[in-house]
């Protein structure tokens, strides 16, 4: 049985990155063989803080879709769309922030918690407020039913239900649908000094991050014993090395002592470059015939279209907004 689902979490701010990969990209190229997969550029939204800097965004929507494509997103099985081409989500945006009001958004604990980190204070730009509901209209435009999010999205996810009932018992018929949030394992990766590694990183690039990440402070000689939480390289272990037996050894070794840093790196820096070395191969490919890959966007945003129309028409028949029909 084929479900819907869509993907909301990748602003087109940059190029992917392995917290990307490890937070859902994994779970959407396997997804895609058993679901009705919509991937969304999150162009409009990613414009709700970049505003002054607007090419940053349009450049970066053939990035995140090199990244897409490299990671073995098969725009056969999922279509691939761009949120500012498809104006019915604006449409169904407008219609869904008539039911949520200003003091709910403000409590909501991820827009919170993302205006204290760019210090807006009370100078809150509109449109990065109303975010979660213009992403509730993402969701519900396409009926998914599965989200694959970050554990931070998860208050979205529950705002996005709550316009759901609230519509639905206004116009008396199950019109939207409620979604479920699909958390991966590892939902997170630890930052790594501010920077990430990008999915089309170079063999260098690997080596230096690795190299920089941190590890225990107090870990100086390679007998002292080592503390295994708040260690950088044992957590992108946790989500990287596939022996859980040998993760679990050197662990241990590492808590009584015996084990240095160096070693840990090197195994750590093996596991990425093996991982992203065909990513960075085919990325360069796709990257090299940009107008074909143009035209997978058009095709999926064309596809993508056509769907959001269709429940754009039920959500204003249901209000009573279908004047010409």
């Amino acid at each position: 049985m084929h479900l819907p689902i869509i993907l909301t979490g990748d602003r087109t701010t940059g190029p992917l990155h392995l917290g990307h990969y490890v937070g859902s990209l994994q779970a959407r190229v396997r997804l895609q063989h058993t679901h009705d997969q919509y991937l969304l550029l999150a162009d409009t939204q990613a414009l709700t803080d970049n505003m002054g800097t607007p090419q940053k965004v349009s450049d970066n929507v053939l990035e995140v879709t090199f990244d897409y494509l490299a990671a073995g997103i098969d725009p056969r099985k999922s279509t691939i769309f761009v949120q500012s081409q498809i104006p019915e989500l604006a449409e169904l945006s407008m219609l869904l922030l008539n039911l949520v009001s200003v003091s709910r958004l403000e409590r909501n604990p991820t827009i919170k918690a993302e205006i204290a980190l760019r210090g807006f204070e009370r100078d809150i730009p509109a449109g990065f407020l109303v975010y979660p509901v213009a992403q509730a209209a993402d969701i519900t435009a396409f009926k998914a039913t599965l989200v694959p999010v970050g554990d931070d999205q998860l208050p979205m996810i529950e705002q996005t239900n709550e316009l759901v009932r609230k519509f639905n018992t206004l116009v008396n018929k199950e019109v939207l649908v409620e979604c479920k949030a699909l958390l991966s394992q590892v939902t997170r990766l630890p930052g790594i000094d501010g920077n990430a590694i990008a999915l089309g990183a170079s063999p260098d690039e690997i080596k230096k991050a690795v190299k920089q990440m941190y590890t225990d402070c107090n870990h100086l000689r390679i007998d002292d014993p080592g503390e295994i939480d708040g260690n950088v390289v044992f957590s992108m272990l946790d989500a990287f090395e596939q022996d859980r037996v040998m993760l679990a050894e050197l662990k241990a070794k590492y808590r009584r002592g015996g084990l240095g840093d160096g070693v840990l790196k090197r195994r750590l820096e093996d596991h990425l470059q093996e991982l992203l070395a065909p990513i960075r191969e085919r990325r360069q490919l796709f990257a090299a015939d940009r107008q074909e890959v143009l035209a997978i966007l058009k095709q999926g945003t064309d596809r993508a279209r056509e769907t959001a129309a269709r429940t754009v028409g039920e959500v204003k028949r249901a209000l009573g907004l279908n004047y010409f029909e």
